[in-house]
């Protein structure tokens, strides 16, 4: 059986309020992986092998299900039931709010930064988390956010909405501008979850400085038994060299490296 987190290795982060584990690899500056649900499963880890190899140091931190399990229908079920029912790091329903465990993640970021070095730390959430990023600018650090299938706040009246508070998009908008800086945003077209609302949000928001890449359905890696979704991860179709898929994959790593002068 194939041991999905060889090479990683595993350290407790506390800081402060929570303590999570968080699996590291590679070398180089910093880029924190946040995960989709259910969990760290092997298509995010695989993309934090692709961060490693490019001459960076991924740091992912588990935050909800088991890391390395594969995704199962009940295994994702369980984990939502429970993060949205149980957890209160997430705020899951309410646009304008940022998630209290981005505080976290924020604090990860800045002691990433000074180990690691490098001009600054890269983020990457993906799906439940995917709007962590953006709110983690708060952090003075993180000077490459991508949002990938951002899906929170959840429900339909929210569709426009952003995970983050007006005041922590406003300090992402002032960095921007002040740092030179930009975000990187990835869906698919028909993605329900991660709606073509809350992408002409960012546009309306922070103008030429979000890069928002929206990817035909058909794009998508096909097998897969889900609806495309997860752009990096799970819906990367690394058999197809000219697809969308792989090229937004390209475009991230070397957002990555430029930002953080890997």
């Amino acid at each position: 059986m194939v041991d999905v987190l060889a090479g990683f290795t595993r350290f407790e982060f506390d800081d402060g309020r929570w303590t999570r584990p968080v699996y590291r690899i590679g070398s180089g500056p910093a880029v924190i992986v946040i995960h989709e649900m259910p969990g760290l499963h092997p298509p995010v880890l695989e993309f934090a092998r692709d961060v490693a190899a490019e001459g960076m140091t991924a740091f992912c931190p588990s935050l909800f299900g088991q890391p390395g399990r594969p995704i199962s229908t009940g295994y994702m079920l369980g984990t939502i039931v429970k993060t949205l029912c149980v957890r209160r790091e997430f705020t899951v329903w309410a646009a304008g709010r940022s998630s209290p465990i981005v505080d976290w993640l924020r604090a990860l970021a800045r002691q990433a930064h000074a180990e690691c070095g490098g001009k600054g730390v890269g983020a990457v959430g993906m799906c439940f988390t995917g709007g962590f990023a953006l709110a983690m600018m708060t952090e003075p650090s993180v000077v490459a956010p991508v949002l990938a299938q951002p899906s929170l706040p959840l429900g339909r009246r929210q569709g426009a909405g952003l995970d983050c508070s007006p005041a922590e998009l406003a300090v992402a908008r002032a960095r921007m501008e002040a740092e030179d800086l930009s975000l990187i945003a990835l869906r698919f077209a028909g993605d329900k979850l991660s709606p073509c609302a809350r992408f002409q949000t960012l546009e309306r928001e922070l103008g030429g400085r979000a890069e928002l890449h929206t990817l035909a359905d058909a794009s998508a890696r096909k097998g897969t038994g889900r609806a495309p979704h997860s752009v990096l991860t799970i819906h990367l179709d690394r058999d197809d060299p000219d697809g969308e898929t792989l090229k937004v994959h390209r475009r991230v790593l070397d957002f990555f490296k430029e930002r953080t002068g890997a």
